[in-house]
């Protein structure tokens, strides 16, 4: 169906998906998770218009993108070249710069009752970055999961780091500070006042960082938490009697409560909803040291991550 129209004349359709007690709407403005229902409860934070996502929108639900995160200063070298990208966060480019792939209205390559794939082309310059770019997104509802399967090619040398940016809340409503989080994650990336990554993959342990074991979200640090985690396996987020098991193939999950959303900017106040964005790290084209994000004329990167309620 039409959710809408934009400025430039552009339809915005809505894919409805369901499989058991999973229900979802996918939209093709940027490839955003409108609703999740599970067992007719929607466990991801939604917006009601178009309008709303033009305006009054923090990522939600979106595939961010071309680089999800932080890169510092708005440049990164690659191949002896300077790439220079739009600062939108502080002196960052956050999630792409000011017109990344959240803004996008991508293509229906194809659907089924409980599937829609979506397919971008971002072209050589967009937003400074290098090389055409082709990227699809692939929503499955199965097993009581839904599953992300993300594929990007290029053809040109360019870095790449997509990540789909849902606010969970598992309860529907209310705060997520009473969500129980647990993460195989036994060192986080410490940041800046810039919140880009110092460098360190510092131990969790003994600090208000660690999830190894299960802990209250509002028990510690004041329930405020923006930083990328080194998995070594999955996580879980427990609340209102449901379970929800995250697993990924990327190396990182940027754990973020939502602590500076603003109830005046958007429809939802400070941690009405909980992201888990799975993902390489922040900055990671100008950190040789953390996993790559270089992808090169030839190459198809895959990965999948999987939020399955029990």
């Amino acid at each position: 169906m039409i959710f809408g129209t934009l400025p430039s004349g552009h339809q915005v359709e809505c894919v409805e998906l369901s499989s058991g007690r999973l229900r979802a709407e996918v939209l093709t403005y940027g490839a955003v998770v409108r609703s999740l229902e599970v067992s007719g409860v929607d466990v991801v934070l939604g917006l009601d218009t178009l309008d709303d996502y033009l305006t009054r929108s923090r990522y939600f639900g979106a595939v961010v993108g071309r680089f999800g995160n932080r890169i510092a200063g708005g440049r990164f070298v690659l191949d002896g070249v300077e790439y220079r990208l739009p600062v939108n966060n502080g002196p960052n480019s956050l999630h792409g710069g000011t017109e990344g792939f959240d803004s996008k209205v991508w293509t229906i390559a194809g659907r089924s009752d409980d599937s829609v794939t979506l397919t971008l082309t971002s072209p050589d310059g967009d937003q400074g970055y290098p090389g055409t770019l082709t990227a699809s997104v692939t929503y499955t509802l199965a097993d009581d999961a839904l599953r992300i399967d993300y594929a990007v090619e290029t053809d040109a040398p360019t870095v790449v780091n997509l990540t789909n940016h849902s606010y969970f809340n598992l309860k529907g409503e209310g705060d997520v500070l009473d969500h129980v989080v647990r993460m195989d994650a036994p060192h986080y990336l410490p940041v800046d006042d810039d919140k880009i990554p110092t460098g360190e993959l510092a131990p969790v342990k003994g600090t208000p960082f660690d999830f190894t074991e299960p802990h209250v979200v509002g028990e510690r640090n004041g329930g405020a938490y923006d930083h990328c985690f080194v998995l070594d396996g999955g996580a879980t987020v427990t609340a209102g009697g449901l379970t929800m098991e995250v697993t990924t193939t990327e190396p990182g999950v940027q754990f973020y409560t939502g602590s500076m959303l603003d109830a005046a900017a958007t429809p939802y106040g400070p941690f009405a909803g909980l992201c888990l964005e799975t993902q390489h790290f922040p900055d990671s084209p100008n950190r040789p040291e953390f996993p790559s994000t270089v992808l090169r004329p030839g190459e198809r990167r895959t990965s999948t991550t999987s939020y399955r309620f029990i």
